[in-house]
């Protein structure tokens, strides 16, 4: 099972513009109770090595917890949901302090109070 804040490897297929794509590490951002509950799509947050100074970013450091070899951000913009099929591995965790940073930009993003 799944549980929020987990890095996990996927492969989101062939992106269209600018959004991201093939085979990446990305954050579980859904809430645990829906999670519990075996869902069928979760919704992720990509991650990537290429790191810029976007406001919609978190940078995340590597560290054996999360799995991450290298530094990475977490590209919030990127909010999307996925078939659970799509989860090829679980790397690690980014704990409950960077998963609140993360949902909380997304709120900004979308605008929610």
């Amino acid at each position: 099972m799944l549980t929020s804040g987990d890095v996990v490897d996927l492969d989101l297929g062939l992106p269209s513009g600018r959004e991201a794509g093939f085979r990446h590490p990305a954050i579980v951002v859904t809430a645990q109770r829906i999670l519990e509950a075996a869902p069928s799509v979760v919704h992720v947050v990509p991650l990537t090595s290429t790191l810029r100074d976007f406001g919609s970013e978190i940078r995340i450091g590597p560290d054996p917890a999360t799995g991450l070899d290298r530094a990475s951000a977490a590209q919030c913009q990127h909010l999307c949901a996925v078939s659970t099929g799509r989860v090829e591995r679980v790397r690690g965790n980014i704990g409950p302090l960077t998963l609140s940073r993360v949902r909380e930009l997304i709120g900004i993003i979308l605008d929610i109070p």
